[in-house]
């Protein structure tokens, strides 16, 4: 999963809930630093992800003249969805989810799916392209994840069916320890590990199984989405372990897409070089028409 540094907006990033005709989503929204707004971006995170996984992006992109809007999705960490019902999180479903928060917060968009959310974002744009002036996958691949994430997501969804959410976050933590930092102490005293847990546990166990599956059985829909003609831009870091660079690569191209690969980045560009990665997603918007 992604790591944030805080679960805490820092200044010019506001969290709120983001009314739509589909629901209510908690989203972080950072207006543009600059006198003239260049367009506002719509960023949908990752599979046991959050909104806060942009958080070191959007303040570089509000400087470079990006108003940003970062959504948890419907039964993710901050955002209602049913515990126990599959059917909300049918990936159709979803995507009119998204397709939705794009009029609210002021169609057209930028749209940019990290991961999972890259697959959701795909389903927006050939569910319905017009509220979107270009998709950006980043380290988000063609069809289903690699064979070894597809074990990992299915021993996840095993254990989902036997144990309640705080009881996998511990069989988690047990077998795969977090990695060693120090970050120091987080705002309201707590820990990075308490807010990752905290994350955990807001996640719909519906909404895990549900999209675990989708992630596994994901079909290559890349002649679909060539066919929409919608400017493509394919980020990923030089090494990911969820679909493979080459993969991403090939993807690029059957798309005709603007490609970047962040160096000393993996599956988490958004993280783990913000700034790099800012530079690239700006870059390939400013040549592109503006929205505001």
């Amino acid at each position: 999963m992604s790591r944030p540094p805080s679960f805490t907006p820092p200044p010019g990033i506001r969290a709120y809930r983001l009314g739509t005709e589909r629901g209510e989503f908690a989203v972080l929204e950072a207006d543009a630093t600059t006198p003239q707004v260049k367009g506002t971006v719509l960023l949908m995170p990752g599979y046991t992800g959050s909104k806060e996984d942009f958080i070191l992006l959007q303040p570089l992109l509000a400087a470079a003249g990006y108003r940003t809007v970062a959504v948890d999705g419907r039964g993710q960490f901050e955002s209602p969805g049913p515990r126990d019902d599959k059917a909300p999180y049918a990936q159709g479903e979803l995507a009119r989810d998204v397709i939705a928060q794009a009029h609210t917060v002021g169609a057209p968009v930028h749209l940019l799916g990290h991961s999972f959310g890259g697959h959701i974002a795909r389903a927006a744009v050939l569910l319905d392209a017009a509220p979107f002036v270009s998709l950006t996958l980043m380290a988000s691949g063609p069809a289903q994840i690699s064979v070894p994430q597809q074990q990992r997501v299915k021993l996840l969804r095993d254990a989902l069916a036997v144990m309640d959410m705080a009881q996998v976050w511990d069989a988690i933590q047990a077998m795969d320890p977090p990695e060693d930092a120090d970050a120091g102490d987080l705002d309201e005293g707590l820990s990075d590990g308490d807010d990752l847990r905290r994350r955990w546990l807001g996640n719909s166990p519906a909404q895990l199984v549900t999209t675990g599956r989708q992630l596994c059985e994901e079909p290559d829909r890349v002649a679909e989405l060539a066919s929409v003609g919608l400017p493509v831009h394919v980020l990923s870091g030089y090494r990911d372990d969820t679909w493979p660079v080459p993969l991403l690569d090939d993807m690029a191209t059957r798309l005709g897409a603007e490609r970047t690969v962040v160096p000393n980045a993996e599956h988490s560009p958004n993280t783990d070089q913000p700034e790099v990665t800012a530079r690239a997603l700006a870059a390939f918007w400013d040549r592109l028409p503006r929205t505001a």
